[in-house]
């Protein structure tokens, strides 16, 4: 006959359990060198998703101690190639001041404007991806149709122009101005546009923002969706909706994506 079941062991102290948080770093070179090392990554992930489109789609990071000038991928140099030592510096006039390729002169009128606008901003994600670019086509914001989708909820705005290739300050700064507080932004006829206090929040927001796009989409062709009422998609906003759930969110790609392809790292 079996002798009695032994009882589980313990669970071990949660001081042993691992979890990933955000790094603080000693240095602004060591601060930089993570920051270069994220938006490299998040440039490789955006073109594994799908969501460039020619030389279209930019990520900037603000350099920590050059507060008014911002890492960039390099202007017609696949997102899926991009390395590290890739990366381009430019400073807030789009004026090259590291590196050896150009930058996109439209990733300068936009970006540099929110970055000015948001201090508390390091990182400001936009491309053409397919379902960003159909639902601004509509000109509608997210529905709280989803958890995810929540996240979003009184929490995003609607560009509602459009002016071809924004390349101008003045654009920068309307899009600034309407971005106000918010994490994203739909530019009507144009696509999607994210924000977050690290590379990681503001990639997340994008490719969870651009799934809400795609769920909404699916949902209103196949019939009419539920909408979640506004106490339940403030407080699952409240939740899930904060730049820390998105930087935690997003370490899976991250660990996918430096694991797999190391050589973003040279």
């Amino acid at each position: 006959m079996p002798g009695p079941t032994p009882p589980p062991p313990p669970p071990l102290p949660t001081d042993r359990l691992r979890f990933a948080m955000p790094p603080k770093h000693e240095s602004a070179e060591d601060e930089r060198r993570y920051r270069k090392e994220r938006l490299a990554g998040a440039l490789r992930i955006f073109g594994r998703l799908g969501y460039e489109d020619g030389v279209s789609g930019h990520i900037t990071a603000r350099d920590p101690e050059f507060t008014d000038c911002f890492w960039v991928n390099p202007f017609g140099l696949s997102f899926r190639q991009v390395t590290v030592g890739d990366l381009v510096l430019a400073n807030s006039d789009g004026q090259v001041i590291e590196g050896r390729y150009h930058v996109n002169q439209a990733a300068f009128a936009v970006h540099a404007q929110v970055h000015a606008a948001r201090p508390d901003v390091v990182a400001v994600a936009h491309c053409h991806s397919v379902h960003g670019r159909a639902l601004a086509a509509l000109g509608e914001l997210i529905d709280p149709l989803t958890q995810e989708s929540c996240a979003f909820y009184e929490d995003h705005a609607l560009y509602d122009a459009y002016t071809g290739v924004a390349v101008d300050a003045d654009e920068g700064r309307r899009i600034a101005a309407t971005l106000s507080t918010h994490k994203a932004l739909v530019l009507r006829n144009h696509g999607l546009l994210t924000v977050g206090d690290s590379v990681d929040a503001a990639a997340w927001w994008f490719v969870t923002m651009e799934r809400s796009c795609q769920v909404q989409l699916a949902a209103k062709a196949a019939g009419r969706p539920v909408l979640i009422d506004h106490k339940r998609a403030t407080a699952t906003r409240e939740q899930l909706g904060g730049d820390l759930v998105a930087w935690i969110n997003y370490q899976p790609m991250w660990q996918d994506i430096s694991r797999s392809e190391p050589d973003l790292l040279d």
